[in-house]
């Protein structure tokens, strides 16, 4: 997994104030949305604005992403034919089902890079889950082409489609986490297991529950996500400090290194630090922990 998305941040496309804002919020990635949060009088001005503010966001060091119109809806290829350009990091898509709806999406991907001379396989995909047949085809799903980076979850929909009602908002923490738990399982064992990212759903308590949002990120980033989308600017910082190693962590982290590096020299298969045993595995979680944090400080980098 080369890369750093703590924070993808839905913005709707037809705001160009709200793009603007967006560029300044410290999100890793922004998701231009040409579905729910644009209506469908306001479609065209939403592709336009996707298209046109790309090259801006992409100046602050920020991924950006475009949810296009799911497959059924029949938009989703002039959505492309106006977002598929120079600069655009993937498309998400909506009520991805089955390995069949990625290869249809790669192969409109395919013939819009085709027409405008990008390089082939620029661009990346990332399926958004939100239905009970997506969940049960994650395996295949994430299979469906080397394009595709990450899986994200989106428990609004899933919810309503496996028969909780529209209230998940007014679900509390542990009904929520409970109805979540079985979809989020599956998609970040799907994900780890493909070795891609895992992207959790928006948070559905109230905004302004910063504790709330932190908590359930914890939660998810035990269970192997590594990111999450989110619905408000104030969420990225929060949610940017679970899914980063913290100073402590990675000091740590480098004295397994140094500790296990000097135990190898001298012909032994472990050691410990504090009376805590440091083999291969510990070493090898200290790498990836490290390799994590370079990377955070890189993506920093570009956008400072």
């Amino acid at each position: 997994m080369d890369r750093i998305l703590r924070s993808m941040l839905f913005v709707p496309a037809n705001s160009w104030r709200m793009i603007t804002t967006a560029a300044t919020e410290g999100e890793d990635a922004v998701i231009l949305d040409l579905e729910d949060a644009c209506p469908i009088a306001e479609k065209e001005t939403g592709r336009v604005f996707a298209r046109d503010s790309i090259p801006m966001l992409k100046e602050k060091g920020i991924d950006v992403f475009v949810r296009v119109n799911s497959l059924e809806t029949e938009l989703t290829e002039e959505d492309l034919s106006y977002v598929v350009v120079e600069g655009l990091d993937g498309i998400m898509l909506p009520k991805s089902d089955s390995k069949e709806d990625i290869i249809r999406l790669e192969q409109l991907i395919k013939e819009e890079e085709k027409k405008k001379g990008l390089k082939p396989d620029s661009i990346s995909v990332l399926p958004l889950l939100e239905t009970p047949k997506g969940i049960a085809a994650t395996p295949e799903i994430v299979s469906g082409s080397p394009r595709v980076i990450g899986v994200s979850f989106g428990a609004g929909d899933y919810s309503r489609e496996i028969g909780a009602g529209m209230g998940v908002t007014n679900l509390s923490a542990d009904d929520f986490f409970l109805m979540a738990s079985h979809p989020r399982s599956t998609i970040a064992l799907a994900a780890r297991a493909a070795g891609i990212l895992a992207i959790d759903s928006p948070f559905f308590g109230l905004v302004i529950d910063i504790e709330g949002i932190m908590r359930e990120a914890r939660k998810v980033k035990l269970m192997g996500f590594t990111g999450k989308l989110l619905v408000h600017p104030r969420h990225v910082e929060p949610v940017n400090q679970v899914f980063a190693p913290t100073k402590e962590e990675v000091n740590f982290a480098k004295r397994v290194i140094e500790v296990y590096e000097e135990a190898k020299a001298k012909g032994l298969g472990a050691t410990s630090i504090g009376g805590r045993m440091i083999d291969y595995g510990s070493y090898r979680r200290a790498l990836n922990l490290i390799s994590i944090a370079e990377k955070i400080a890189e993506r920093e980098g570009r956008k400072g």
